[in-house]
Parts: C-alpha cells; structure tokens; sequence
C-alpha cells in the first residue's frame, strides 16, 4: 500500500473539518488542523493566542494571516515557513489528511497526494453555522464574510492562486450534496481507488 496524503481546502461553514475528522477514521489515518498551528508555536517558541474580535475588523485577513496573534510581517513569513516543514514531516512519514494551511501548494509536488476543495451554496453554509455551530444568523453572515476574505487573502499570498483554483485540485466536492458521512464516504472511496483497497 502506497503512503498517501489528503489535502482538504475548504469554505467556512462547509463542514470541511468534520468531513476531514470522519475520512480520517474511514481510512484509519491521522487528520492535522490546528494542531500544526500548535507545533509551530512549539518549534518557535511562541505563544497560541485566538484573534479577538476587535483584531477582526482588520478584514479579517489578520487572523489568518497572523494566527499567533503577532503583525511581524518577518514573523509571519517565518511561521508559515515552520508550518510549511511541519506539513512535509508529516505527509513523509505517514498516511494522512491535513487540512487548510495551503498544504495543497505545500505538497504540490508530492505524487502520493490528493488535493480536495470542499465548498457549499451559501445558504447550506448559513445554515451549517446557525444549526452545527450554534451560531446566530447575524453572526454567521459576518464570520462567513470575514473568513471567506482571510482565506483567499492567504492563500493567494502565499501559494499564488486562489483556494478553489481547479488548476491545483485533484476533486472539488459539494458537500450539501451527501453531507458530513456522504462527502466523506465518497472521498474515501477515491482514495481506496487510488493507493488501493488496503485503506479500508
């Protein structure tokens, strides 16, 4: 069985999250999100900090661009650079999924990868935010804005093309379409497909 990776690019409310999680027990592989933020902060020596809602109204570029709650331009090409190493030394030693952190352009050149963008029409998005994560509607109209704009800012800023470029996608996937268990069950399927029916 070939050691494989999943990349998971997503739109804020879509559920990309959860449908990682649940790929990640359907293949029996490990799912990184934040917690590459968290060795980052570990190998540099830095502390995790969440960006409060007055350092939101900076577009909300800031907080992604900028997630250990520091403006140090330098310190953030350094951070992204860390977690950049951090995606390599996992996807080489081991089967998983990673998600976000431009790990699409990270691991381009890595033959063993698949490279998923996950997306949802806004109004399964909105309703994904008030019903899943309990948000209220005002209040998820603005986070999806917000984070919609800091996602594509990051990502155009450090990989050069937008999330959903389907140039840098192997599957772009709806995930109303089948929901958490559906988008993941079929996810799956592509990557038994791929690396072969040890996955299961």
């Amino acid at each position: 069985m070939k050691k494989f990776v999943v990349t998971i690019t997503r739109e804020f409310g879509s559920l990309g999250r959860p449908i990682a999680k649940r790929l990640s027990e359907l293949l029996g592989v490990e799912f990184y999100d934040r917690d590459i933020v968290e060795a980052a902060a570990r190998r540099m020596n830095l502390p995790v900090s969440v960006i409060s809602k007055t350092e939101e109204k900076k577009s909300g570029f800031f907080q992604m661009m900028f997630p250990l709650g520091t403006e140090n331009v330098e310190k953030q090409k350094s951070l992204f650079e860390c977690q950049s190493q951090i995606i390599q030394d996992l996807a080489g030693k081991e089967s998983c999924i990673i998600v976000g952190r431009c790990s699409d352009y990270v691991l381009a050149d890595e033959p063993n990868a698949i490279h998923v963008y996950i997306y949802a029409p806004y109004a399964d998005r909105l309703a994904n935010c008030v019903g899943t994560l309990g948000m209220t509607k005002t209040d998820a109209k603005k986070m999806i804005a917000e984070v919609d704009r800091a996602r594509v800012a990051y990502h155009r800023h450090f990989a050069g093309y937008l999330p959903d470029d389907p140039e840098h996608k192997h599957v772009i996937i709806n995930s109303a379409l089948l929901e958490v268990e559906g988008t993941a069950q079929a996810l799956a399927a592509i990557v038994r497909q791929k690396f072969g029916k040890e996955t299961e």
